[in-house]
């Protein structure tokens, strides 16, 4: 089969893609940013890319086009589609379908589904859970909205039953407005957490707990569903009605719970030690994951004390405070690293676990310098921006890059005072960082994108301070 997808670079897409052309189908696709590193994954693996949206791509003549959720049928100023090639399609009754639903038609069928959703920790737990299977000898496939550094790639059929799939609550498509995760049928699902996000979808929690509900209805009785003990959300989803064995984690009436610090803890199963995790993961949120997916791995065989024992080789996902760089700085005649890290936490209380978990770690003296963007829908609509004050908490300095919000930005972070500092200027951001920073200090810069390439400014002017300060 020939497929074309609509919207490639995605990470959902592009992990489909290279399913697809590893299960031996035709790839090719299409998107308006085709650019590294995901253009490179897919193009060695011999798929054909092309920029844009323009209707001659029809000339490829697919079996089927894969239309991402980039995909609508929104149109320029002037009248004209965003999208001709969907409205070339649509006009020439062409065949058409989502990810999800190609993925569930031509991927998942037969496998052992286990699939990880919540709003926060998707990505990882899904890298922490394919992990523990791939240690235990199942090799699963998998396919995770980030690369994990232990597998070094995004997805993989794998040669195993067990098939291990981020599950997200967004919509499929433009023409299919139910949660991603329904398609997958799963038989383990895990629910690791529940809160408001996706403001651009949906109007309020109780719409994105029904969706949480319909993936319960799509477990098998022989399945397990693990939820998260601590989540009064998570709690009424299972109360709307749960047809199939469950195992909670977290509270302490919790099946599996933790009992330590989050770098080095024990896990207990109904109160009983049954393994240890010893890694260089941080905060309480990481130390859930790891229970969640002990849970999952659990279902299929793997005991929790093996399970734990894996994740103590767990290297985390890229882009999960992933240290990016590191500078000395002279401080009192000595050379103090500032180091540079890259995170993708989005929403407030992803800022907030991310800066707690690196507080516990630093010494008392360390500073944290805060640096982010609202680049999320939800947080560039402005439903979350009262948070911000609160997920900042943990850091000594808070710097926001605003441009392109339709809130103000600085009057959101007022209660901050002289501790945040807001610019729509990305170079003028930098800058500001740059006057601010001191010998020992944390900079975490926290995105869902690129962040105009931040990072290797920070270190850039970071090096430059560095032989310009006396020693």
């Amino acid at each position: 089969m020939h497929i074309h997808i609509i919207g490639i670079c995605g990470t959902f897409m592009g992990g489909l893609a290279l399913l697809a052309r590893e299960a031996g189908h035709t790839v090719t696709g299409c998107d308006a940013a085709v650019y590294p590193p995901m253009s490179d994954q897919l193009q060695a693996q011999g798929i054909t890319l092309i920029e844009g949206f323009d209707d001659a791509q029809l000339s490829l003549k697919p079996d089927m086009f894969v239309v991402g959720n980039v995909v609508s049928r929104a149109v320029h100023a002037d009248g004209t589609p965003k999208f001709p090639i969907m409205e070339a399609i649509l006009d020439a009754g062409l065949p058409y379908t989502s990810g999800p639903q190609w993925l569930c038609e031509h991927i998942l069928p037969a496998r052992h589904v286990m699939a990880i959703a919540g709003t926060h920790g998707k990505t990882t737990t899904t890298a922490m859970t394919a992990w523990i299977l791939e240690c235990a000898g199942f090799k699963p496939g998998f396919l995770v909205g980030g690369v994990p550094l232990n597998f070094g790639v995004s997805a993989r059929l794998g040669q195993g039953d067990c098939f291990v799939i981020e599950a997200d609550e967004y919509d499929t498509a433009f023409f299919d407005k139910r949660s991603k995760f329904v398609h997958y049928r799963p038989r383990t699902a895990v629910l690791n957490n529940l809160e408001f996000d996706h403001a651009d979808i949906f109007d309020d929690l109780e719409a994105i707990e029904r969706q949480f509900h319909h993936l319960l209805r799509t477990v098998p009785a022989s399945g397990r569903v693990v939820v998260n003990g601590l989540e009064e959300s998570l709690s009424r989803v299972l109360h709307k009605g749960c047809w199939s064995d469950v195992r909670s984690f977290g509270a302490g009436i919790s099946d599996f719970t933790a009992q330590g610090p989050a770098h080095e803890f024990k896990v207990l199963l109904r109160g009983q030690v049954v393994g240890e995790v010893h890694w260089q993961l941080s905060g309480v949120h990481n130390q859930l994951n790891a229970l969640a997916a002990i849970a999952a791995a659990d279902h299929v065989g793997v005991k929790p004390a093996q399970a734990a024992a894996f994740l103590s080789h767990f290297q985390n996902v890229k882009r999960r405070m992933e240290l990016r760089g590191q500078v000395g700085l002279p401080a009192n005649g000595t050379q103090d690293d500032v180091k540079v890290y890259d995170d993708f936490a989005h929403h407030p209380t992803a800022f907030r676990t991310t800066l707690d978990g690196l507080r516990q770690r630093l010494e008392q003296d360390q500073r944290i310098l805060a640096v982010f963007e609202p680049r999320s829908n939800t947080m560039k609509l402005g439903t979350m921006k009262a948070r911000l004050p609160w997920s900042l908490e943990s850091a000594d300095l808070a710097f926001c890059h605003s441009a392109g919000l339709d809130w103000d930005a600085a009057r959101a972070m007022q209660a901050m005072g002289s501790r945040a500092v807001v610019s729509s200027d990305l170079d003028a951001l930098v800058n500001a960082v740059l006057a601010a920073v001191r010998p020992g200090d944390q900079i975490v810069c926290m995105s869902n994108g690129g962040f105009g390439g931040i990072h290797d400014k920070l270190l850039a002017g970071l090096r430059l301070k560095a032989v310009a300060s006396p020693s």
